[in-house]
């Protein structure tokens, strides 16, 4: 089988390569999967480069997160041959993968697999944190890199539930999607004042920060924030930590708070995790929350999905098929 790895961590279009692997073998309780489609998110890249949570063992596959369908059954036939399946791994940028089968995620009816391979990680974060921040209708949230797939997300999903959504973007022309997914306020930090703007619209600042960038911009959203706000860190874009204001955090009682969606997940009871999984699926079939596809490249042109990533401007999603 065809499988795209890096032997050394780094840049992507560097390190990465495609080889010849042998097929895995999948235990008991395990299921072969036949990869038909893989996202590319931030977070794998990050990985390669050595820089995410998870320390790649070397050599390793790219990718966290795809979906397939079941080539070979577990021992207890969980899954039947023939299933679609959403799941994550670590090392999906190849042609078949093996998973245990508890881990996997039935695709449901009438959903494509270059939306099935994104329906996890990014709906489910924006799910979760907005279920963490106990924000109530009315309530502001602001989202830096409002752009980006999280954030489209995170926007459709907390306005459904009446939450006014600020939000930064570094381009113009970017607004005016923004606010037809729902954003209230779309601010374009190349030239506008961040704190600035926030206090004309929301009065004494926003309740929660949902930052996915760091650095200054990290530090400028933070101090958007009013009294006993808290800011929800999950991503460094920028790959600079915030540089903190302690006297901020002290005299308005600011909480900083960070968030993974792999412990988020593991806090959930069995019927916690089927609703969270019920309301994001439901929500992409019918379309209440859209995903944005770019464009997607065969496995084998994983350079060239790279490239068309790494685009400025880009607004969908960037999909490996096979």
């Amino acid at each position: 089988m065809k499988q795209v790895v890096f032997h050394t961590t780094g840049f992507p279009e560097e390190v990465l390569k495609l080889e010849e692997a042998e097929m895995p073998k999948a235990g008991p309780k395990e299921v072969l999967i036949k990869v038909t489609a893989r996202n590319i998110n931030p977070s794998d890249i990050m990985f390669v480069r050595g820089m995410y949570g998870i320390t790649p063992k070397l050599p390793s596959s790219a990718g966290f997160e795809a979906a397939g369908i079941v080539e070979e059954e577990d021992e207890a036939g969980t899954f039947k041959k023939g299933t679609k399946v959403i799941f994550t791994a670590i090392g999906t940028w190849k042609e078949y993968v093996t998973v245990p089968a508890h881990l996997l995620i039935p695709v449901p009816n009438g959903m494509s697999d270059e939306v099935a391979c994104q329906a996890f990680v990014n709906p489910l974060t924006a799910y979760g944190m907005i279920e963490a921040s106990g924000l109530k209708s009315g309530d502001w949230l602001l989202i830096t890199a409002g752009a980006s797939a999280f954030g489209k997300l995170a926007i459709q999903m907390a306005s459904q539930k009446g939450i006014k959504v600020a939000c930064t973007v570094r381009r113009d022309d970017q607004k005016v999607l923004l606010q037809e997914l729902g954003a209230d306020v779309v601010i374009n930090t190349e030239n506008e004042k961040l704190p600035k703007v926030i206090a004309e619209h929301t009065g004494e600042g926003a309740h929660v920060v949902f930052d996915a960038v760091g650095g200054v911009l990290g530090a400028r959203a933070l101090s958007c924030l009013r009294t006993n706000g808290k800011m929800f860190v999950f991503g460094l874009l920028s790959l600079e930590n915030i540089p903190l204001n302690s006297g901020l955090l002290i005299f308005k009682n600011l909480k900083v708070e960070g968030f993974w969606l792999s412990t988020w997940m593991e806090s959930l009871t069995a019927e916690s995790r089927q609703m969270a999984f019920k309301t994001i699926f439901t929500h992409l079939l019918s379309e209440k929350v859209k995903v944005d596809i770019e464009a997607t490249y065969p496995l084998e042109e994983f350079q060239e999905a790279l490239k068309a990533y790494e685009k400025a401007g880009r607004n969908g999603k960037i999909i490996l098929v096979s």
